[in-house]
């Protein structure tokens, strides 16, 4: 496919998703019925695709409207790029001339919801606008050393040898961030062996300022795929439970601990295995800090979606503190940037429970590399 017929592809693409349907199921849905198109076709496609929809503000401006269309052209005009349509072949005829569009704005460049930028602003301060830059832009890709199965320098060893080039992060001991041949990475013999998994930066730090040692019996309360679990078994022995309100998410997890050689064990109930060392409690949230990688979240975020949000964060909350016995550890962790669900969140949390105190906080933005993410160290006394 040229230039130009990846741009009236993903003009397609981005139709059905502002028509409502999922970003992944319209790649795939893409990808299935054209089936001339290859993997390096597709992956431009989805590059586009996610780039249109991390910059949807300004490249609705850029490009005359709101459209599949309008997007794609304001992030062809932005890169210098209009000649892309051309009408020759595949390509996107050229704009009409209600589709001159114009500079973006100030708070228009900014490309998040116009309804959260007070709330946003107040929570990140001076950080507002290099942290929304952050934001338009692709997530690094980060692998996790499994230091089961062996460190650091082995990883990268292993790595190198199948052409995938990465250099150590500072966010944690066992990130590595690949900076060449990042689509290669689960084809590798590092990858298939254990050696390491994908996983933020950010989400590694969490973990490791978790206070684990070995016989802890510990909880990770909303598993979802699994990966802080798995974390957590590489950095302690741990009688380490997972559980997670849809089951359907924890479906992997068996066979992925089976492969990072550790053990696992899966509740719907996990109130009868307590009273628990430690509760990681990684809670349901805006996914505001995670923006680069799910960046149509951003859009689908309402109001009303937010404030039921925090009603589901405080109910685990108070769900889960019980299960600890005295001097246990309920740690409460988001991937947002708002405070309401972070630090307020928290204060609530001990306002309603008398019997507790905060140990300690750790925020992280994307300005520090990962993905924004909060954890809170809450403690039984």
């Amino acid at each position: 496919m040229t230039p130009s017929a990846r741009c009236a592809a993903a003009i397609t693409v981005l139709d059905r998703i502002l028509a409502g349907e999922p970003a992944e199921k319209a790649l795939t849905n893409w990808g299935r019925a054209n089936r001339f198109a290859g993997s390096g076709d597709r992956a431009a496609v989805r590059d586009i695709v996610f780039d249109a929809l991390r910059q949807r503000h300004s490249a609705a401006v850029l490009g005359g409207g709101p459209t599949g269309r309008g997007l794609v052209l304001g992030l062809c005009r932005a890169a210098g790029q209009e000649a892309l349509f051309s009408g020759e072949g595949h390509a996107p005829v050229p704009p009409g001339p209600d589709e001159a569009g114009r500079e973006p704005l100030a708070e228009e460049r900014l490309d998040l919801p116009d309804w959260l930028l007070p709330e946003l602003r107040e929570s990140l301060g001076a950080d507002l606008e290099p942290v929304a830059a952050a934001l338009r832009l692709r997530a690094p890709v980060f692998l996790r050393v499994n230091l089961r199965q062996g460190g650091v320098a082995d990883a990268v060893a292993a790595l190198a040898a199948d052409g995938i080039k990465v250099q150590p992060h500072p966010l944690a001991a066992t990130a590595l961030e690949v900076v060449e041949n990042a689509r290669r990475v689960q084809t590798s013999a590092a990858y298939l062996s254990g050696l390491v998994e994908m996983q933020d930066a950010s989400s590694q730090a969490v973990v490791e300022a978790l206070p684990l040692a070995d016989g802890m019996r510990v909880l990770d309360h909303c598993a979802g795929g699994g990966g802080k679990t798995l974390a957590m078994a590489a950095r302690a022995k741990l009688r380490l439970i997972a559980h997670d309100a849809a089951l359907r998410r924890m479906a992997d997890l068996p066979a992925r601990a089976k492969r990072a050689g550790v053990k696992v064990t899966l509740t719907e109930a996990p109130e009868a295995a307590q009273p628990y060392d430690l509760v990681l409690v990684d809670a349901p949230c805006s996914g505001s800090g995670s923006w680069r990688r799910d960046p149509g979240g951003k859009w689908r975020l309402t109001p009303e979606t937010l404030a039921d949000i925090e009603k589901t964060q405080a109910a685990i909350l108070d769900r889960t503190a019980p299960m600890l016995g005295k001097g246990g550890v309920l740690a409460y962790a988001t991937c947002s940037l708002l405070r309401r669900e972070n630090g307020d969140q928290t204060r609530a949390f001990l306002a309603r429970h008398p019997g507790w105190t905060l140990g300690s906080e750790l925020r992280l933005t994307p300005l520090q590399g990962g993905d924004g993410f909060y954890l809170a160290i809450l403690r039984r006394v």
